[in-house]
């Protein structure tokens, strides 16, 4: 007996309450820009500069004694790191301790790094210190400008790719829904104050691709039913669209989303930020492949056949309102 999320055949009218989809998007935009303006985001080490001390011992290494160690020090963000390399020796243990620089300096203070090696040395003896490097702010900043530029650059050759593929009507559909997805992604990590890191922007760019994936799946199906459905209107042709994939939709996320929770839960503090991203954005990428990029492409209108102009904005909706 074969697994079934979603019956095989089914008949949503996902257009049905349009204005109330876009109407929610629009607020958690909203409330997402606005949280970003008030709050800013929480940057880790990656975009606020910091230091990086790099250990070495015998003893096989425990993050969390690493970490209940400085704890007491109240260093703010540290990310302890264990290094795995074939090269290694058995008794070459290497860690990467990042401490984040502290308001108004450009790297920890020697005092702290000091404080730092006694209280690890207090609960590993043999611990050796191989390198101190410091990473200041101006760095930071040229990080910050990459991350922006990695994420414009690939939404814009998604509006490229898919104009080229299908038509400007079906780019500017996905790119509304890519926009959206890291909009959002964006919020919630400064509405929850969630550590922003390279990783997280590691994050947006693979939610880029994963909801593109599921917009060109939806989008190749209504190209497909476009030239089978000639008499149809549109709407009826994006329903029946949307309804002909949904069960690959949603087992797809749904699969994804197993794995994704499993690592959220039992992979550790390194990759949660991460984890978290992406559990988020395959749900909200979901969603706006369905109720974002489908209704742009249904305001904007497209042709009925591949010589005749395409439908206008208010043909399209006065469809739908009907």
């Amino acid at each position: 007996m074969r697994l079934k999320l979603v019956p095989q055949n089914t008949s949503f009218d996902f257009f049905n309450r349009w204005k109330v989809w876009l109407g929610i998007s629009g607020l958690m935009m909203v409330i997402a820009f606005t949280s970003f303006m008030l709050q800013g985001l929480n940057f880790g080490i990656d975009f606020r500069g910091g230091t990086t001390i790099r250990t070495q011992s015998a003893v096989e290494i425990d993050v969390g004694t690493y970490r209940d160690a400085i704890a007491p020090l109240e260093l703010g963000d540290v990310t302890i790191t264990e290094i795995f390399d074939p090269t290694f020796a058995d008794d070459e243990n290497v860690a990467m301790i990042r401490i984040q620089a502290q308001e108004d300096a450009e790297a920890v203070e020697a005092a702290t790094i000091t404080a730092v090696e006694g209280a690890l040395q207090q609960v590993i003896p043999d611990i050796q210190f191989v390198s101190v490097e410091s990473v200041g702010p101006k760095v930071s900043g040229e990080l910050i400008q990459t991350a922006v530029i990695a994420v414009a650059l690939a939404i814009g050759a998604v509006l490229v790719y898919i104009w080229l593929r299908f038509e400007w009507q079906f780019a500017l559909g996905a790119v509304a829904a890519l926009v959206h997805d890291v909009i959002l992604t964006i919020g919630i990590f400064s509405e929850l104050q969630i550590r922003f890191d390279l990783a997280i922007i590691a994050a947006l760019l693979t939610i880029v691709g994963y909801s593109l994936n599921d917009t060109v799946v939806v989008f190749d199906r209504v190209r497909e039913n476009l030239r089978k459905y000639k008499k149809k209107d549109l709407k009826e042709v994006l329903n029946i669209s949307i309804n002909e994939t949904l069960s690959r939709t949603v087992m797809t996320s749904v699969t994804t989303l197993l794995a994704l929770i499993s690592l959220y839960v039992l992979g550790g503090d390194v990759i949660r930020g991460f984890v978290f991203a992406m559990i988020w954005g395959v749900i909200v990428g979901t969603y706006s492949s369905v109720f974002v990029a489908s209704t742009i492409l249904l305001w904007l209108g497209v042709k009925r056949d591949w010589s005749k102009p395409s439908n206008t904005a208010g043909n399209q909706f006065a469809n739908i309102d009907a």
